[in-house]
């Protein structure tokens, strides 16, 4: 008798049932195809992809709700727009090995894999060519053999697609070779997973946290306050007992955040779900995406604004990232 191959995970259950269809998902809103400029060549370049319970927090009949906005393919990203860019941050020439990005001192960024549950249609690896340039390739060897050779690593932070795309072992797999190189000192995951698909944060998962022999800091990825609804409370509050520390980095998106109300309204109810805002990024200038762009000057008044309206720890360092450059470009 061959054995049973064991059941998916219910995150993995609902990741496979996004909806991936731009009129499905206008039909799930209550919105007549006429209400937006819907575009079946952009979902052709960059399909859709958005978790049902993601969906479920959108507002139906509203064209411009904020959640919808970030994931509707439309007409705007096939417009030329001068100074956006394939690669807008310069992933490319940072490159130290196979799915190994060296941009800033002691760290190094794994893409530890092209997948991820959402799409978002301002993602600045939306062209990045990820069936060559994954560091799971050939089971983590030549990623973590170029970490262990380099003693100037002192943290690795996992990127992608979204790095808890990856089921738990195959994380696992990573973790416990990079625990056998000693001049790490800490790890960071950057994911989008807890807030469009909070399920992913299960028993599992939460027991590899706790077993990781390093400091982990969990940076989630929202940007509007309704993003956040009491599933993504209870899995925030998960990560946090395992003992992950949570930051949130935002980006500045026309027609999603670009009001002192909605920047405001985000960082209280990251704080009040336990995250820390961390980065208010200005948008990377990658092809498909110049429709979301807010200018430097308004993004400056806006941050202004925000600063005189909440306590300090509430407001995210206002940033761009710009090839070559050190760190983050603060504005």
């Amino acid at each position: 008798m061959q054995p049973q191959a064991a059941a998916p995970a219910r995150w993995q259950r609902l990741w496979r049932e996004a909806v991936r269809d731009p009129r499905e998902l206008l039909g799930m809103l209550e919105l007549p195809e006429a209400a937006v400029a819907l575009s079946d060549d952009a979902a052709a370049e960059f399909p859709l992809r958005v978790p049902r319970g993601f969906v479920a927090r959108m507002r139906k009949g509203d064209p411009h709700d904020p959640l919808l906005r970030q994931v509707l393919p439309l007409d705007e990203e096939l417009r030329p727009m001068p100074g956006f860019a394939l690669d807008a941050v310069g992933d490319a020439a940072a490159k130290a090995g196979t799915g190994v990005i060296r941009k800033y001192r002691g760290r190094a960024l794994l893409i530890a894999t092209g997948s991820c549950a959402v799409h978002c249609r301002y993602c600045f690896r939306r062209h990045f060519p990820y069936g060559q340039e994954t560091a799971a390739a050939a089971g983590w060897r030549q990623t973590v053999d170029l970490i262990r050779r380099d003693a100037s690593i002192d943290e690795v932070i996992l990127s992608g697609g979204d790095p808890w795309s990856l089921a738990t072992d195959k994380l696992a797999e990573l973790t416990r070779a990079l625990a056998e190189i000693p001049h790490l000192k800490r790890l960071r995951v950057h994911t989008r997973l807890p807030v469009v698909l909070p399920e992913r944060v299960d028993e599992a998962l939460v027991g590899w946290i706790a077993a990781l022999p390093w400091p982990l800091t969990v940076v989630i990825h929202a940007n509007h306050a309704n993003e956040f609804d009491a599933a993504v409370d209870a899995a925030l509050a998960r990560l946090r007992d395992a003992g992950a520390a949570l930051l949130n980095q935002a980006v500045l998106l026309r027609g999603v955040n670009d009001d002192v109300e909605a920047l405001a309204a985000l960082s209280e109810r990251a704080f009040a779900a336990g995250v820390l805002p961390y980065y208010l990024h200005q948008l990377d200038r990658v092809q498909g995406a110049g429709h979301f762009e807010v200018d430097d000057v308004r993004a400056r008044a806006l941050h202004a604004a925000l600063a005189a309206r909440l306590s300090g720890y509430l407001v995210p360092r206002l940033v761009r990232e710009v090839a070559g450059d050190p760190g983050k470009r603060p504005l």
